[in-house]
């Protein structure tokens, strides 16, 4: 890596949405010692906020890791799971700021408050942003989610700061996905998408099924619960025999 090239990963999370939530970002920039010789530095940060949402925990995210750079001389690379935060600075945000934060059907702009830090802690930055893909292997995006949802829980969670060569996670900047990992989001991804053939819920220990997802969902809704939609009669069958052993 470059001494001249700062590099950011960033992810945001809330349990619920809204509710309980946390961010996380590492930094990994030159060290400004007294002597000038650019040691590798590696900074994790994150925080929670008891309601919030998923939204503005990757937008706060962004905007606290660019907020510990004060040097304007170094070009940053920022790495965001968040499709939301890398449309909305690169494109979204002209268009919205040109309509008076109003968005194409005339609403309020959600988040303006975040936006409008974002757009601040940006300026004279040369920021490159860059998607990558959640949960599919990428180092520094794992580690992330692992700070975010660690302080969304309320867990205490410890943050690195020190010289790279000391990081645990040695492969930190490489950003290539395990192709497995990717394949196994994909084909979650495609389930999520199909035709439900029903909603299984186990709520006090009883079992029930149920042919649309607002059945479900009201039977759920504020309980201690689990749900899950299954696309044929013997995914529902076997799901219940899984679960009548937690009953």
């Amino acid at each position: 890596m470059s001494t001249e090239l700062i590099t950011i990963f960033t992810d945001g999370s809330s349990r619920g949405n809204p509710g309980p939530g946390g961010f996380g970002a590492i930094i990994i920039a030159p060290k400004n010692d007294e002597l000038g010789i650019g040691n590798i530095e590696v900074r994790e940060i994150g925080g929670r906020e008891a309601h919030t949402t998923n939204n503005r925990m990757e937008l706060l995210a962004a905007i606290k890791a660019l907020q510990q750079i004060q040097d304007s001389r170094f070009k940053i690379q920022v790495f965001s799971d968040s499709s939301y935060v890398i449309n909305g600075i690169t494109k979204w945000v002209f268009g919205w700021q040109k309509n008076g934060w109003k968005t194409i059907a005339k609403k309020e702009v959600e988040n303006k408050d975040l936006w409008e830090k974002l757009i601040e802690v940006s300026k004279n930055k040369d920021i490159q942003w860059n998607y990558v893909g959640g949960h599919v292997g990428v180092a520094g995006n794992t580690r992330c989610d692992e700070i975010a949802t660690g302080f969304a829980d309320g867990a205490n969670v410890a943050l690195y700061a020190g010289p790279r060569a000391d990081y645990p996670i040695k492969n930190i900047l490489d950003v290539s996905h395990d192709a497995t990992l990717a394949k196994e989001k994909s084909t979650g991804r495609a389930h999520s998408n199909a035709k439900a053939y029903s909603y299984v819920s186990l709520v006090d220990g009883k079992i029930e099924t149920h042919k649309t997802w607002a059945e479900c969902e009201a039977r759920v809704k504020g309980k201690k619960a689990r749900f899950k939609k299954v696309l044929s009669a013997d995914e529902e069958r076997k799901l219940i025999q899984e679960w009548s052993i937690l009953r």
